[in-house]
């Protein structure tokens, strides 16, 4: 997903209880599942970050080398302003993009 185009709020949104719990019947196992997507979608993004600036890296340990990069600033800039891994991986678990199974519910049901 990129999750530079997407319209997820960046700030908090209030959800209603009751729809978090349509697909799974229980709000702990709902949580457990979105905080699973969100450490997920926080890898991919930490990921890609650090691939970005990775090209300004100084392999330097001079002091008097260091200066103020620009395009990295805008580039941190740029992700701290992006929705946070929780508000992304809420927004697809409500949209029905998250795939998920329990193995303990699916012995029960035979």
């Amino acid at each position: 997903m990129d999750y530079k185009k997407s319209t997820i709020p960046s700030s908090t949104v209030t959800r209603d209880l009751n729809s978090l719990t349509e697909d799974t019947g229980n709000i702990y196992e709902s949580v457990k599942i979105i905080a699973k997507r969100s450490n997920q979608i926080s890898v991919e993004m930490k990921s890609e970050l650090d691939k970005k600036l990775q090209e300004f890296a100084s392999f330097t340990d001079n002091l008097e080398e260091v200066f103020e990069n620009r395009e990295q600033i805008e580039i941190s800039r740029f992700y701290e302003k992006l929705p946070k891994p929780t508000l992304i991986a809420t927004q697809e678990f409500v949209e029905g993009k998250v795939y998920h199974k329990n193995p303990a519910r699916a012995t029960l049901k035979k």
